[in-house]
């Protein structure tokens, strides 16, 4: 999440903050039942809801975080791609289908198909459509390879 969206959070609603801690400190110490909690969860989500906060925002954030993981992965990937293309182990069976393998990443395909699947460090990236740069390693992962029948 962006430090600078907390900074302007914290700095414009910085009282109410103190006072729900102040709040939150008196229930904790002076209620010892179930209704603690109850009254904690309350306090928590009306400070939530006072800051603006909505679930959309969250989901918003949620989606870009992971999004920029997945962006940053498929970059690795492409680097790493680039890197051990002439460590990689091309393999196929007689069905059309073939798996190229390195020490970090494994694709997996079909011949005639647009479509690879993609694994980077045993997490798979799902399908990637068969650019130049995949198409490039797949050529020279097979100039690497005695290309063997079956598995």
């Amino acid at each position: 999440m962006n430090t600078q969206v907390w900074s302007d959070f914290l700095q414009q609603n910085w009282l109410v903050i103190v006072i729900a801690l102040i709040v939150l400190f008196v229930v904790l110490n002076l209620v010892k039942t179930m209704v603690k909690w109850a009254l904690v969860i309350i306090i928590i989500v009306a400070v939530v809801v006072y800051s603006g906060v909505s679930l959309e925002k969250i989901k918003d954030v949620v989606n870009d975080v992971k999004t920029e993981a997945v962006d940053n992965l498929k970059s690795d990937a492409t680097n790493v791609m680039m890197k051990e293309a002439k460590e990689a182990k091309y393999t196929s069976d007689a069905a059309g289908n073939f798996t190229i393998t390195t020490p970090n990443l494994e694709m997996k395909g079909q011949k005639g198909k647009d479509k690879v699947d993609v694994s980077l460090r045993g997490v798979s990236l799902g399908q990637w459509k068969i650019s130049d740069t995949v198409q490039s390693f797949i050529s020279e992962s097979k100039n690497n390879s005695n290309v063997t029948s079956g598995k």
